[in-house]
């Protein structure tokens, strides 16, 4: 069976993404910036909600790079610390050093601070300079999951270095595709990769009050995205039936 687990960072999203059957968050805030750390009442909220949806929270105290200082290293090690007691199920991470290779002393830390619960290395592969040979360092250092795009801008292109990866590891480590997943091209992706888990936010702009003041009193458009949870019942039907 082929699981699909939606990236949500607010309530409604978290709620939508359940009712349309998603088998798994990837619990963050701020996905303009790429996500980051959602806050311990987010997560509190969707637990009121739901104590039977897996849950992983995002690792990630700042937009930008993946390469961290010792400082930040403590800061999301603090919220790993707090977001388990809050009911995360597991975790998303990434780390680089500067010249594109995992990071492993930093790596090591956090995947200790969210001992016992699984820790999955997130796109930050991506950007990796030698895939191949990271994976192995990722294996090794203890992930139990990779989400990425097979280091394209989505999927659908990333296919062929996917599914080379899954035959290199095979079930060391589970490789997650991510990144521009549609409706429209999830039958290829499953196609061409055979992942057993899919990743995506699925999401729609909502409705409502479009323009807002700034500071300087200057009008700018504002779009609010919501998951939509229609669109994930069809992409959890595709799976089904792919």
């Amino acid at each position: 069976m082929r699981v699909l687990e939606v990236c949500v960072d607010s309530y409604e999203s978290a709620v939508a993404a359940m009712t349309g059957g998603a088998a798994r968050l990837e619990l963050c805030s701020s996905l303009v910036d790429g996500g980051l750390t959602p806050t311990p009442g987010l997560l509190a909220q969707i637990r009121e909600y739901s104590k039977e949806i897996t849950v992983f929270c995002m690792l990630r105290c700042r937009p930008g790079n993946f390469v961290y200082t010792t400082e930040e290293v403590e800061i999301m090690k603090r919220d790993a610390k707090i977001l388990q007691k809050y009911g995360s199920d597991g975790f998303v991470f990434g780390a680089l050093n500067a010249n594109g290779e995992v990071e492993m002393k930093q790596c090591r830390e956090i995947i200790m601070a969210c001992s016992p619960l699984p820790v999955t290395f997130h796109r930050a592969f991506d950007v990796c300079k030698k895939p191949t040979i990271e994976i192995e360092v990722i294996i090794d250092l203890g992930f139990k999951r990779v989400l990425t795009s097979g280091q394209q801008k989505n999927a659908q292109l990333g296919a062929k270095l996917i599914k080379n990866l899954m035959e290199q590891v095979g079930d060391r480590i589970c490789i997650v595709p991510g990144g521009g997943i549609t409706k429209q091209n999830l039958g290829f992706i499953v196609e061409h990769t055979g992942a057993k888990e899919y990743h995506g936010s699925f999401k729609k702009a909502k409705e409502g009050e479009e323009k807002e003041k700034t500071a300087g009193e200057v009008e700018q458009e504002r779009v609010l995205y919501v998951t939509d949870k229609d669109y994930v019942a069809e992409v959890v039907h595709i799976l089904n039936v792919a």
